[in-house]
């Protein structure tokens, strides 16, 4: 069993549950986005709210930080832009016609999906949306970007004028089961990518393998060649809705309704660990350090040692749904449906582990040593040996 954490810190100013949390890439800023349609800016430095946005007509249900500005999507059919020192409203996006469930910042470009069936993109700065994607037959769930250049040789590039302009492509994964790659500037779709049975609930995207990896209510993860479509391995394992997924070093983590997170291997498609101990759905993950942290619909954060899977620890003290965790400065952040944001000290379990990873280092390294003198010793006995009978013959001496 795992040892049991405690909160350094609870943050309970919302008045409603916290659908998502979001951290700034300096590091120095949380964003959470509420109910009770809200968002408040949180310092990591000191865990204090030093902004709160208001100006939604529902409730948040996702949240963007960038280092000057914050960006929230509503039930209200509408994409706020804040000022994260003023807290002004700088821009509302309006367009889609029913709940806007996710958001995505790239280079100038804003994305979005809705129930409505389709994506968009806005560019940032003018309040103005840019493009329409439209083909979807129901809600768009989940959103990845990234440009042809990052995956495309030369020769392999759009003929087309217009895209070549602009190589972005957005991929969107919706509850008609479908996966869809589309070019920005046109909005034409490039790809569909066939196969799931049921709603896609989340993408993981690694665009310098060229492949693009889907979850969803099948109880499935899908690998596909983001170029050609191509449909490349099916990880089948899970008994339970694929819920989220976080790629590190070719090893894939899926989080599951079944209960359990399971890692593999990208490039043989084995499954080499399960993380077990969770009492309802695994809604939220993170790996940090050689550490799996989890969120689960029973309330509780653990931390697993990502090798062994061994639970190292589990942090109590939520009443609902942990929807989603973040990670800085060895302090964990975990955001609930029960309205707070809860700051856990990770630096014990990360210094433990990171003198184990040391050690298992110093045991690889002196065994590699030992069976580099023995190799040496083999071939010198080899060399010996052939010298004496004149003849060629392996000798195996261990």
């Amino acid at each position: 069993m795992g040892n049991s954490g405690s909160a350094v810190k609870v943050c309970t100013d919302h008045q409603g549950g916290i659908n998502w949390l979001s951290l700034s890439p300096d590091g120095q800023r949380l964003l959470t986005g509420s109910e009770d349609g809200t968002a408040r800016l949180w310092s990591t430095a000191d865990s204090q709210c030093h902004g709160h946005f208001q100006g939604h007509e529902s409730y948040i249900t996702f949240c963007h930080l960038e280092n000057e500005a914050a960006f929230t999507c509503s039930a209200d059919h509408t994409i706020r832009k804040w000022d994260v020192v003023t807290g002004q409203c700088l821009a509302i996006y309006r367009g889609h016609t029913s709940i806007v469930n996710r958001i995505l910042v790239a280079k100038d470009y804003l994305f979005s999906g809705s129930y409505d069936r389709t994506a968009r993109c806005w560019s940032v700065d003018k309040e103005k949306q840019i493009q329409e994607f439209r083909g979807h037959r129901n809600c768009v769930l989940t959103l990845a970007h990234y440009s042809s250049r990052d995956v495309l040789e030369e020769e392999e590039e759009e003929e087309e004028e217009e895209e070549k302009v602009s190589r972005d492509l957005l991929v969107t994964g919706s509850t008609d089961c479908t996966v869809k790659v589309w070019w920005v500037s046109s909005g034409r779709c490039y790809q569909t990518l066939l196969g799931h049975t049921g709603a896609v609930l989340c993408l993981i995207l690694d665009a310098p393998n060229r492949e693009l990896f889907s979850g969803s209510t099948d109880y499935t993860i899908r690998t596909w060649n983001i170029v050609t479509g191509e449909q490349l391995k099916v990880f089948k394992e899970h008994q339970g809705s694929v819920i989220c997924l976080e790629l590190v070093n070719r090893h894939l983590y899926s989080g599951s309704a079944d209960r359990t997170v399971k890692c593999w291997f990208v490039d043989t498609g084995e499954r080499i660990q399960t993380y077990k101990a969770h009492k309802h759905s695994v809604s939220t993950l993170k790996y940090h350090a050689g550490i799996l942290f989890t969120g689960s619909g029973d309330a509780c954060a653990r931390a697993f040692n990502s090798r062994s899977g061994v639970l190292q620890k589990i942090f109590r003290g939520h009443k609902f749904i942990i929807n989603c965790i973040q990670i800085h400065n060895e302090l964990l952040y975990t955001a609930s449906h029960d309205g707070t944001l809860r700051v856990w000290d990770i630096r014990g379990i990360c210094k433990r582990n990171k003198r184990r990873l040391k050690k298992e280092r110093s045991v690889q390294g002196r065994s590699s040593q030992k069976g580099s003198l023995a190799r040496l010793f083999n071939n010198k006995v080899g060399c010996m040996i052939q010298q004496e009978n004149g003849e060629h013959e392996a000798v195996e001496l261990m």
